[in-house]
């Protein structure tokens, strides 16, 4: 009985800490739901029969109880309390200036992890799990490794930022751990079942010998396991620890490598476990400390069924991406149109390099969607605020001019990459000063196509986190799916009948078609932003 009081107590405040004061009980029941409470745990959770009967009480103390009067949901309290009633017009540019400053830097400081792997393997030719001292075989199976190990967690990363978010935002601390302990769990059921499938494919077909697949799983299983306790650290707002982490895994490695005799393997292993080790101790004693300290709301279990409901799409949203990022790779290196492999499929050095340029463009604009996104969700309190109910195309039109500016900003940012990348391996202190060699032709082509590539997929991206703000996932899904197909056929096409390095067009492609349907997607949410603003809160 003093349970079911407490829940529905601290039910009460995260309801009012969402809503304020609620306009019916049908208002508070819409609210019970979303936070994932069903009829049939009312009972044992609440001790009333239904969800009606749990609403209608909390309605009534939140409309006429004393304590609650005048109540205002936790944004209605950050804006009262940081925010002027009206924001001046002269004062936009100071305000977009201090997001750029402050969330520009912050996006590429978040790559700290990636520029740590660079440094390494420029000064050590070594990093924590690559080394230029791989032959093809070794390159294939650690290569393979880290594909799978990003694709098979892909979607729980995707969920584990959009869900534990959700009531981390709402300073729900026992669910946010509690929906990240879940995650992680069955994250890591996911990448068994993943890994055991693709033995059981190899058992009765025989693709690799079962020394090599062994080396394929570790990695898998590892950078699966690191990348999976690395995605809740985003969300708590503790990324410097992904870096910390990295960081120390890193130094153990190479010390490894350098000071001892250790397999190349082993020094890898032991590293990526000690970044596990370090980001899995530091989120058990952050929630341990943060739940003695805060209050705390109900303490419910997290439902499957619920969990699926609300994140399905989010789910395959991420593993399309992943997908979609890696396609071109194994088309590459399953071609057999620059000879016959020994394997189906088949690392090639050439490609890799050009691929790993490529990317860094996609990488080094991170700050303009870190930048983008902060200030949208900034510009759409403003001018909500500053908008007459009267004049809702004005609300429109200024957060779609605002978008147009993010996007002419991308392209700029591109094309100051593009020139530094061009010096990078052009210049004699770079990339031939530090690896002793010029870059073949084909990873030139391949650098420059898939650069172009990684713009329109930046592009698109930005266009789906536009969607995910006011929580509409469904066109970035469809996006990338089609996407995903769409650099499956070019990219087949182009690598079997003209020249295997050409699977790249396919990514361009994909992309184009990618950055193409989302920006008709967000043109068409921006020209109905009051709409879906409204409907999102």
């Amino acid at each position: 009985m003093e349970n079911h009081k407490e829940n529905t107590r601290s039910l009460l405040l995260s309801i009012k800490e969402k809503i304020g004061k609620p306009v019916s009980n049908k208002v508070v029941m819409a609210t019970i739901e979303s936070l994932g409470i069903r009829n049939k745990d009312t009972e044992i959770d609440f001790g009333v029969p239904s969800i009606r009967f749990l609403a209608d009480i909390i309605f009534q103390e939140l409309s006429s109880s004393e304590e609650h009067k005048g109540a205002k949901n936790t944004k209605e309290q950050a804006i009262s309390k940081t925010n002027p009633d009206v924001i001046q017009i002269s004062d936009y540019l100071w305000v977009k200036t201090k997001i750029f400053m402050h969330y520009f830097p912050l996006g590429l400081f978040h790559l700290m992890p990636v520029f740590l792997q660079i440094l390494a393997i420029v000064f050590f030719g070594y990093s924590l799990w690559t080394f230029v001292g791989f032959n093809q075989v070794q390159s294939t199976a650690v290569v393979l490794g880290v594909v799978i190990g990003l694709v098979a967690t892909g979607g729980f990363v995707q969920v584990i930022g959009r869900q534990a978010s959700f009531y981390w935002h709402h300073d729900d601390f026992i669910m946010t751990k509690s929906s990240v302990n879940y995650l992680l769990n069955i994250g890591i059921l996911a990448l068994f079942f993943v890994l055991i499938s693709v033995f059981m494919c190899n058992f009765f077909f025989h693709l690799y010998p079962f020394r090599v697949l062994f080396i394929v799983f570790a990695y898998a299983f590892l950078i699966g396991t690191l990348l999976l306790l690395l995605a809740p650290l985003h969300t708590i707002q503790q990324r410097w620890v992904i870096s910390f982490s990295i960081f120390v895994g890193t130094v153990i490695a190479v010390l490894l490598k350098t000071q001892t005799n250790l397999s190349i393997y082993f020094t890898h292993w032991i590293g990526i476990i000690s970044a596990i080790f370090i980001s899995k101790i530091y989120l058990d004693l952050f929630f341990k400390k943060l739940l003695k300290k805060a209050k705390t709301n109900f303490n419910i279990e997290v439902k499957p069924n619920v969990f699926l409901y609300h994140n399905y799409q989010y789910f395959f949203y991420g593993l399309g991406l992943y997908l979609f990022i890696f396609t071109d790779r194994i088309l590459a290196w399953s071609s057999t149109k620059n000879g016959q492999l020994p394997y189906i499929v088949f690392f090639d050095k050439n490609y890799e390099l050009g691929m790993d340029i490529a990317i860094l463009v996609f990488l080094l604009l991170s700050g303009v969607l870190e930048f983008g996104v902060a200030s949208f969700s900034k510009f759409l309190d403003i001018e909500q605020k500053n908008t007459s109910y009267k004049t809702p195309k004005r609300f429109n039109l200024k957060l779609k001019i605002m978008y147009w500016q993010h996007v002419f900003l991308l392209i700029i940012t591109s094309f100051l990459i593009f020139i530094l990348i061009y010096n990078v391996l052009n210049s004699s202190w770079g990339y031939k000063a530090h690896f002793k060699e010029t870059l073949d032709l084909i990873s030139i082509n391949v650098s420059i196509i898939g650069g172009i590539g990684y713009v329109f997929l930046a592009w698109g991206m930005l266009n789906t986190l536009y969607l995910f703000t006011l929580s509409q996932p469904s066109m970035p899904l469809k996006a990338i799916v089609i996407a995903l197909f769409t650099n499956l056929f070019v990219g087949f096409l182009c690598s079997r009948f003209i020249s295997y390095e050409l699977s790249v067009l396919g990514l361009l492609a994909g992309a184009i078609v990618f950055m193409a349907i989302t920006l008709k997607a967000t043109l068409n949410f921006l020209n109905k932003l009051d709409y879906f603003y409204y409907a999102a809160y």
